[in-house]
């Protein structure tokens, strides 16, 4: 290591997400300088990622039921949503050229569902405002003098910033560069953060092997769910998938939360699903009961209750063959079919984590408690929420609070 390492003329921000970006934003706009550096290539890997099938910016859903999404943070969070709600996020896309759109299920996409087009105008932004970029910087912590080390094609660097926002994501697709790395160097510096957790994710159910190669990726559309949380029953309508090892989806990932916590409290959790959504029981009963005529149970299964391929190999697969023909048993199954879960699939396969650096351990601007001038955002903070626009808003919205309680601590202590 130099003697004396480079000393940033202001702000050093660490990750390049949007969390990291918005910081960065805000504190160049207050006139701070601002460098970013990013461990990657490039800046904002995962959000082009997730907006591949059409960039979900955020949701329409009226507050305060928004900030409910976010389960026991929703305060906190709703305090990040003050500063910059949907109409803000929105509005912000409006100034860098890209219309929004609201979609049938409430959720904003930009007119053209595109993440490049707003990311590439960002940076192109934020550059002509002076933000400086140095990508292939991968953070490995601090010197024991406090500078800040990366890790570069050239070999080790070395800066000490007045005051740095560490915006590095979760564990979920490490290989955009949210890897989860920084838990261990945080933990050595004395801050506490809750273990990283697979959230909106799927789960291993361990299907037969005749079952699993047969029906792999095959969609169940629309399903209704069951499940209970908070000592109530709850219902939700909506599309999943049968996967080699489970079952995963979008009406999965919103429910991944309480189905998480129940595999570690109970070590497994059930969900019931709905197989036959515009059927009565009572009108299963009847149906099923009719005489087949010969029929196979296939095809009495296809002209009673309208059930054929996947559908009707789940229950063979829950049921078995020796209850399959007590009609009334099947009826219940069809509207109620349990399907136990035995674990979430790894984090680095979900679409985000839950666990990260607990709000406890921060002040109200987002700066750590045990390290006086670093402040964090994003999802490496301890908050988590459904696929929707829900994790994107809250990610801009805790980056611009960071950012701007940098730049107070800036001003502070000049």
């Amino acid at each position: 290591m130099p003697d004396t390492p480079p000393t940033l003329p202001g702000l050093a921000i660490i990750g390049g997400g949007p969390a990291g970006l918005m910081a960065a934003e805000v504190a160049r706009a207050a006139g701070v300088e601002v460098d970013v550096f990013e461990g990657k290539g490039s800046v904002g890997r995962k959000f082009l990622i997730a907006g591949k099938g059409g960039l979900n910016l955020t949701h329409a859903e009226p507050r305060p039921a928004f900030d409910s999404r976010y389960r026991e943070r929703r305060d906190a969070v709703g305090g990040w949503l003050d500063d910059f709600d949907t109409d803000a996020l929105r509005e912000w896309a409006r100034g860098l050229g890209i219309d929004t759109y609201v979609g049938s299920s409430n959720r904003v996409f930009p007119t053209d569902r595109k993440a490049a087009p707003l990311l590439r105008g960002w940076v192109r932004r934020l550059r002509d405002q002076g933000v400086r970029f140095h990508v292939q910087h991968q953070w490995l912590g601090w010197t024991g003098e406090g500078a800040l080390r990366f890790a570069t094609p050239a070999g080790e660097r070395y800066v000490v910033a007045a005051a740095s926002v560490l915006a590095l994501g979760g564990a979920s697709w490490p290989q955009l560069g949210s890897d989860g790395a920084w838990q261990a160097r945080l933990a050595a510096r004395g801050v506490d953060a809750a273990p990283l957790a697979p959230s909106n994710c799927g789960f291993d159910i361990g299907w037969s092997e005749h079952f699993a190669s047969r029906h792999a990726g095959a969609p169940l559309k629309p399903v209704v769910a069951h499940w209970h949380e908070g000592g109530r029953e709850h219902q939700r309508q909506g599309e999943c998938v049968v996967t080699e090892t489970g079952i995963e989806g979008s009406l999965v990932y919103a429910l991944s939360a309480p189905l998480r916590d129940a595999i570690a409290r109970d070590g497994e959790a059930t969900l019931q699903l709905d197989l036959a959504p515009g059927r009565e029981l009572d009108r299963l009963r009847r149906d099923l009961g009719k005489p087949r005529n010969g029929r196979s149970l296939s095809d009495h299964l296809r002209r009673q209750a309208g059930l054929t391929g996947v559908r009707s190999a789940l229950l063979h697969e829950v049921l078995g063959k020796s209850r399959m023909d007590d009609a009334e048993l099947l009826a219940r199954a069809i509207k109620r079919l349990p399907l136990k879960l035995r674990r979430a699939r790894p984090v680095e396969e979900s679409i985000s984590s839950a666990g990260g650096v607990r709000l406890e351990a921060m002040d109200p601007r987002l700066m750590l408690d045990a390290l006086p001038g670093v402040f964090c955002a994003g999802e490496m903070l301890d908050w988590e929420a459904p696929t929707g626009g829900y994790l994107l808003t809250a990610c801009f919205a805790s980056g611009r609070r960071a950012g701007l309680g940098a730049v107070e601590w800036l001003r502070s202590n000049a």
